[in-house]
């Protein structure tokens, strides 16, 4: 065989093989298309039924007066550790 026969039958079957692989992505994507649709028509999404809301108890007026003793102690019980009674 010359080279410009090799040449010519590499071509070949190269574009043998490309067309190989895009005729079976494209019968693939179909076919996901196909499965998709079935699936879709036969097996809805249940559609969510939204949470009945929960009972929110009401909010302090001021969350800074209902925390002020709190900080107070910690600070407290924080200098009585480390010796800084002031």
């Amino acid at each position: 065989m010359t080279n410009a026969e090799l040449f010519g039958e590499g071509l070949n079957l190269m574009f043998a093989g490309m067309g190989f692989v895009m005729f079976f992505l494209l019968a693939l994507i179909y076919a996901i298309t196909c499965l998709s649709t079935l699936i879709n028509r036969y097996f809805p999404e249940p559609i969510p039924t939204p949470p009945m809301p929960k009972a929110v108890p009401p909010a302090p007026a001021d969350d800074l007066e209902r925390l002020r003793p709190v900080i107070a102690a910690a600070i407290a019980h924080h200098r009585r550790v480390q010796g800084q009674n002031l």
